[in-house]
C-alpha cells in the first residue's frame, strides 16, 4: 500500500472561512475588542440594576423593553439609510455603543438615566448586530458560510470571556465594594478603540439603490416567523436568567461574571462545531433540533428550587443557562437559511437585518410583560412559556423548504 502524503495547502483552504481579499481581520478585531468591552459591561450590568439602581424584577422588564425597542426601530432605521453599505453601518453602530457606554459610566445610578444610557447603548448594539452576520456571510468563501459565522461567534466569545476574566480578576484580589462605574468607564476605552480599528475597513459591499426602503419579500415570510418565535424565547433567558441567579439565590457580580466566563468557553469551543454541523447536516435538521433541547433547560430552570435544595437549585440553573446558550448557538442556521435562498449579497444584508427587527416585534413585548408574568404568575410560569415557543419554533422549521427546492438562482 502507498501511503501519500496528505496536501497541506489543501486542508489548510478546507479550513479557511474568510476570502483573502475581504477585510476580514480587521473586522475581527474590531468584533475582539467591542466582545471585551461588552464582557465587562454584562459581568457587572445585572448586579449594577439590581444593587446600584434598585430595580425590582418587574422593572428589569421595563429596562429590557426599551433595550429592545432599537431593534425594532432598526427596520425603518435602514429605510432611511438604505444606500448604506453594511461596513458604514457597522461603523456608525460603532459610534452609538461608544456613546451609550459613556453616558451609563458618568451619569447617576438612577432609574431614568440606567434606562437612557441602555437605550443608547442598545441602539449602536442592535445596528452592529445585523451587521456582523451580514459581513461574515459577505465575506465567507463559497459553501463556507456556516464556518464563517461559527469562527465570528468564537472571536467574539473570546473578547467575552476576556471581559469576564477582568471582572472576576477585580473582585478577587483589587476591587471591593460596587465599583461599577469604573468597569463601565473600561468598557467604553475598549469600544472606543474597537471603533477605531474598524474605520479601517476600507471596502464598502454593493448595495442596490433602487431597491425599496423597506425590504420585506414573500419568499422569506418564514424567516421573518422563525426570527418571532427565536427572538420571543432567547428574551426569557437573556433577560431573566441572570436576574433569576441574582434576586432568587443572591448570586454577585463576581458569581454571574465566573458563570459568563464558563459560557464563554462553551461557545468559544462550540461554535466552531455548530457551524461545521450546519454545513453538514443543513441548517433545516440544526433548526428543527435545537430547541428539542430547550424543553429539558427551561424545566429545570424553572424548577430547580421546588426540585433540589437552594444551594443545589443555584448549581442546577448555572449549567442549564450554559446549555442554553451553546443551544443558542444554532440560531446561525437561519442566518444560512437566508443566504441559501437569497439571489443576490445585497438580499442577504438587507433580509438579515429586517429579520432583527421582526424578532424584536415579539421581543419587547416579552421584555414588558416577562416581569409581570415572573411577579405575578411565579418564575415556573416564565421558563414554561419559553419551552412552548421553543416548541412552536422547532414545528414550524420542519415546513421550511431549502434554495434547491425553491430553484433559487443566485446571482452577482
Amino acid at each position: 500500500m502507498i501511503f501519500r502524503p496528505m496536501d497541506k495547502t489543501s486542508a489548510t483552504k478546507r479550513l479557511q472561512a474568510f476570502r483573502a481579499d475581504s477585510p476580514y481581520k480587521l473586522f475581527l478585531v474590531s468584533i475582539v475588542f467591542s466582545a471585551l468591552g461588552y464582557g465587562i459591561y454584562k459581568g457587572v450590568i445585572d448586579n449594577f440594576f439590581a444593587e446600584a439602581v434598585g430595580m425590582t424584577e418587574f422593572d428589569r422588564g421595563v429596562t429590557e423593553f426599551f433595550r429592545e425597542l432599537p431593534g425594532l426601530l432598526l427596520v425603518f432605521i435602514l429605510a432611511a439609510f438604505y444606500t448604506f453599505s453594511a461596513e458604514r453601518f457597522y461603523k456608525i453602530g460603532a459610534v452609538i455603543v461608544l456613546i451609550g457606554m459613556a453616558i451609563i459610566s458618568v451619569v447617576p445610578s438612577t432609574k431614568i438615566w440606567a434606562i437612557l444610557a441602555t437605550f443608547v447603548y442598545s441602539l449602536g448594539d442592535h445596528i452592529q448586530i445585523g451587521m456582523k452576520n451580514t459581513l461574515s456571510l459577505q465575506y465567507a468563501r463559497e459553501g463556507r458560510g456556516g464556518l464563517a459565522l461559527g469562527r465570528q461567534n468564537a472571536v467574539s466569545q473570546i473578547g467575552n470571556l476576556l471581559g469576564y476574566a477582568v471582572v472576576i480578576v477585580a473582585f478577587l484580589f483589587f476591587l471591593s465594594g460596587k465599583p461599577y462605574k469604573e468597569f463601565f468607564m473600561a468598557s467604553a476605552i475598549l469600544m472606543a478603540i474597537s471603533m477605531f480599528v474598524s474605520f479601517g475597513m476600507r471596502t464598502q459591499s454593493a448595495t442596490n439603490k433602487n431597491n425599496s426602503r423597506f425590504y420585506f419579500r414573500r419568499k422569506y415570510r418564514k424567516f421573518y416567523m422563525l426570527e418571532v418565535f427565536y427572538g420571543a424565547r432567547k428574551q426569557v433567558f437573556f433577560t431573566f436568567g441572570p436576574y433569576v441567579l441574582i434576586l432568587l439565590y443572591g448570586a454577585s457580580a463576581r458569581d454571574i461574571s465566573f458563570l459568563y466566563a464558563i459560557s464563554a468557553i462553551a461557545c468559544f469551543v462550540m461554535s466552531p462545531v455548530v457551524g461545521r454541523i450546519i454545513d453538514k447536516l443543513g441548517y433545516k435538521t440544526i433548526m428543527i433540533a435545537d430547541t428539542l433541547l430547550l424543553v429539558v433547560v427551561c424545566f429545570f430552570y424553572g424548577f430547580a428550587h421546588h426540585l433540589f435544595s437552594m444551594k443545589t437549585a443555584f448549581y442546577v440553573c448555572c449549567v442549564n443557562y450554559i446549555l442554553d446558550s451553546v443551544i443558542s448557538l444554532a440560531s446561525m442556521a437561519t442566518n444560512v437559511y437566508v443566504q441559501d435562498i437569497s439571489e443576490t449579497k445585497d438580499e442577504i444584508q438587507k433580509t438579515v437585518s429586517t429579520g432583527l427587527s421582526v424578532n424584536h416585534l415579539i421581543t419587547v413585548l416579552i421584555a414588558l410583560f416577562g416581569g409581570w408574568i415572573w411577579k405575578t404568575l411565579g418564575v415556573e410560569t416564565l421558563f414554561i412559556l419559553s419551552a412552548v415557543l421553543g416548541l412552536c419554533n422547532s414545528a414550524y422549521a420542519a415546513t421550511v423548504k431549502t434554495g434547491a427546492q425553491l430553484g433559487i438562482q443566485k446571482k452577482e
